[in-house]
Parts: C-alpha cells; sequence; structure tokens
C-alpha cells in the first residue's frame, strides 16, 4: 500500500518533549546540547527507543529526528559538514524501529531553521540551498514522504516547497509531500499571514496535505480547520500541542491528557474531515494509542470545497 491509499493517516507524536524525558547520556551531546538530531549519530539506540514507542502505540508514520538537520541550524553547533550523515542516520533509525512491519512509513522532517527570508535574517537564495541539501540526503535515504513543517513565514515556506518539487523533479523522484503551518493564539503566522492567505498560496502547489501543527492545542486549532475543511481541496493535516505549556516545578509541561486529546481529534476528523492526524511537543505515546484506538473505524467527513 501507499500513503494515499489509507482514508486517515496517524502520525507519532512529538520528539523533543519526549527526548527530555530520557535517560541520554552526556557524552552524547559532545557539549552541543540541543541539538538532538546529532543524537541520530551518537545515541541511536534512544531515537529508536522513541520510535519504536510510537510503533508499539499504533502509529502509521514516523516522523525523522531531522527537524533541525539543515546546514543553517547544524552550523550553529559545528555540525554543517555532517548534513547527509544525520539525516541518513535519521531515516536508519526509524526504519530500524519499524522493523520491517507493512504498513508504516517514514516521512523525512524539514522544520523552518532558525533564519527567517522576511524578517531579513537570511536570503531565499542561501535558505534554498541549505533545503536542497537536506532533501536529497532525505530522499537519497528513500524516505517514504517529506514534510515541511512549523511553517512561520509565507517567504519560507514557499521557499522550501518549491525547492522540494523542483529537487524531486531533478532526482526523478515523486514523493508526497506534507506541510503545515504554525498558527498563534493571535490568529496568524508568527509574521502575521492567516490561513485564508496561505491556503490560497498552496493551492498551486501539488501537496499531499496542508494544515497545522505546533504553538496550540487541538481546539484552539478549531476554526482554521473549519476554514480549511470549506477551503482547502486537498487533505487536511493537524497535529497540534498537548494543549498550552505550563511552567510546573520549573519544568516545561502539557496538560491535556490522552482521551481528551483523542476524543477532540476525533471530533476533527469526523465533522471537518481531517485524514491526516498526529501529535506535536506534549504529544506521547499514550496519546497516540488514545488517538488510534478513537479513530478505529472512523471515516473523515465528506467535504463540500467552495470552488
Amino acid at each position: 500500500m501507499r500513503l494515499h491509499d489509507h482514508q486517515v493517516l496517524i502520525l507519532d507524536g512529538a520528539c523533543g518533549t519526549n527526548l527530555q524525558e530520557m535517560d541520554i547520556p552526556a557524552s552524547a551531546w559532545e557539549g552541543r546540547e540541543g541539538c538532538n538530531e546529532l543524537l541520530n549519530l551518537t545515541a541511536p539506540e534512544t531515537i529508536i527507543a522513541l520510535h519504536t514507542s510510537f510503533v508499539e502505540a499504533g502509529a502509521m508514520v514516523l516522523e525523522t529526528n531531522t527537524f533541525g538537520a539543515n546546514r543553517i541550524v547544524l552550523s550553529e553547533y559545528g555540525l554543517a559538514d555532517q548534513v547527509e550523515a544525520i539525516n541518513r542516520a535519521g531515516v536508519q533509525n526509524a526504519r530500524a524501529a519499524i522493523g520491517g512491519k507493512p504498513g508504516i512509513y517514514v516521512a523525512g522532517s524539514i522544520g523552518p531553521g532558525t533564519k527567517l527570508p522576511s524578517l531579513g535574517h537570511i536570503t531565499v537564495d542561501e535558505l534554498a540551498l541549505a533545503y536542497e541539501e537536506q532533501i536529497r540526503a532525505l530522499a537519497a535515504a528513500e524516505v517514504d514522504a517529506l514534510i515541511v513543517e512549523t511553517c512561520q513565514d509565507l517567504l519560507q515556506i514557499k521557499t522550501a516547497l518549491t525547492t522540494c518539487f523542483d529537487t524531486l523533479k531533478s532526482l526523478g523522484m515523486d514523493l508526497p509531500v506534507m506541510a503545515s503551518v504554525t498558527i498563534e493564539r493571535t490568529g496568524t503566522m508568527l509574521v502575521g499571514t492567516d490561513m485564508a492567505a496561505a491556503a490560497v498560496t498552496f493551492e498551486p502547489y501539488p501537496l499531499f496535505s496542508f494544515g497545522l501543527n505546533c504553538a496550540t492545542g487541538p481546539l484552539d486549532m478549531e476554526s482554521h480547520i473549519r476554514y480549511l475543511s470549506r477551503n482547502w481541496p486537498g487533505r487536511i493535516s493537524c497535529v497540534p500541542n498537548q494543549g498550552l505549556p505550563e511552567i510546573v516545578d520549573g519544568k516545561t509541561c502539557y496538560s491535556l491528557k490522552p482521551a481528551a486529546y483523542a476524543r477532540e481529534m476525533k471530533r476533527l476528523v469526523s465533522e471537518y474531515g481531517v485524514s491526516v492526524v498526529g501529535g506535536c511537543c506534549g504529544t506521547t505515546p499514550a496519546h497516540i494509542r488514545e488517538l488510534v484506538h478513537a479513530l478505529d473505524g472512523v471515516q473523515p467527513a465528506h467535504r463540500e470545497v467552495r470552488a
């Protein structure tokens, strides 16, 4: 089967917030604390264990631990020459967790980086070169799909997607490409773009799915999902945080419990036709397990999209 053959696709949960709860040897960081992507090389058993926990929970798609594995981000840790190795290892670790089980896919995670072109942090050409390098590495490692996520700048995601499809064309590959933007509680992306403008901008791209991830919980995403349900012609994705972060005893916590998360996500599928679901910050294997159970036998609502 292919990704296209599934009515509903269930992605895995958080990477960063779960790694924070795992026992990782200090030596694995090599003095580069915060560079989770380095762990693909220095602590593969940790990354495989994290992926495995989501496979056991029933996730259908594993995102690689490559969110920041582009030259721009890695250069901040002195690892600019490790782009190919880190991305390749990220895919291999996900494959190892799957262990050959059928019906589970690997999506190469591509994050926004740390420099936004609309704010003058970086030129479009520099950003495009960094994306191309990462996309080529993920494609060479034979991912099943690419996911461009947590996008906060219209120019950044246009650069990422244009580069993505141009690169795949040059490689003679036709991988599904998912894209999701991050809408803050203000109702817009970080640089002020609302969902309507984003949807119009990305409709011409041959995306597998388009939607939201990060920043808020599912309830705060509902109005944006409702808009997409009426106006976006393709698949809709929803990958929320587990509510808004709270500081409890000095630790960042997410309060949305697995049962409540699964109940809210089921409603987005059954009422608005969302067909790609998963979890961002704070999402544990328990959340995904509950989601899998809640969506058993559930079909996305039929949508009448405005012409």
